[in-house]
C-alpha cells in the first residue's frame, strides 16, 4: 500500500512541476515533463490492457482495475530512465552529424529528466561491484559476460547506465 502512496506523490510532483513551469513560462521544462507524463500514462494504459486481456482478475476485482494498473515507483523510474536514454542517444547521433545546436537542446532536456532520476554511480563504484561479482561467480572469460551482466544489473538498475556497466564488465573479463 505504501508504494502506491509514494508513486502518487511522485506523479503529483511531476504534475505540480508542470504547473510551476507553466507559471514560470519555462516552455522547455513544460514540454519535457509533459512528454514524460504522457509516457507514464501510456505505460499505465498498457498495463491495464494486459491485466484486462489476461482475464486474471476475479469477477469482483474488475472495479479495482484502475488501481491495479497504476505504475509502481520502479516502473515510473524506468519510464523516465528510458526517456533520458533516448536523449543520450540523440545527443550522440547529433554530434556525429555535426548538429551541435540540436545536441545542446537534447542536453538541456536530459538535464531536466536527470532531476527526477537517482544519482548515477561513478565508474569506480561500478567497477568495484563488477569485480566482486566476477570473484563471487568465478567467471573468467569474456564469453561469460551475460552471466555477470545478469547478476549485476538488478543491483545497479537505475543507478548506472547499462552501456557503462557492459563496458566495465568486458574490460574486467579481458584482464
Amino acid at each position: 500500500m505504501e508504494k502506491k502512496i509514494i508513486n502518487m506523490l511522485f506523479k503529483e510532483k511531476i504534475q505540480a512541476d508542470i504547473r510551476k513551469a507553466m507559471q514560470d513560462k519555462d516552455a522547455l521544462k513544460v514540454s519535457v515533463l509533459r512528454m514524460a507524463m504522457a509516457n507514464i500514462l501510456n505505460k499505465e494504459k498498457e498495463k491495464r490492457a494486459k491485466l484486462n486481456k489476461s482475464g486474471d482478475l476475479p469477477a469482483g476485482e474488475k472495479d479495482k482495475l484502475d488501481e491495479l494498473s497504476k505504475l509502481t515507483d520502479e516502473e515510473v523510474m524506468e519510464v523516465i530512465s528510458s526517456e533520458a536514454k533516448k536523449r543520450k542517444d540523440s545527443i550522440e547521433q547529433y554530434r556525429k552529424g555535426s548538429r551541435e545546436d540540436l545536441a545542446e537542446q537534447e542536453e538541456k532536456e536530459l538535464g531536466i529528466l536527470n532531476d527526477y532520476l537517482p544519482e548515477q554511480m561513478d565508474e569506480e563504484e561500478i567497477r568495484k561491484i563488477v569485480k566482486q561479482k566476477i570473484e563471487e561467480l568465478g567467471v573468467s572469460t569474456p564469453q561469460e559476460t551475460g552471466k555477470i551482466m545478469g547478476a549485476v544489473m538488478p543491483q545497479l538498475k537505475g543507478k548506472a547506465d547499462g552501456n557503462v556497466i557492459s563496458k566495465i564488465v568486458q574490460e574486467e573479463l579481458k584482464n
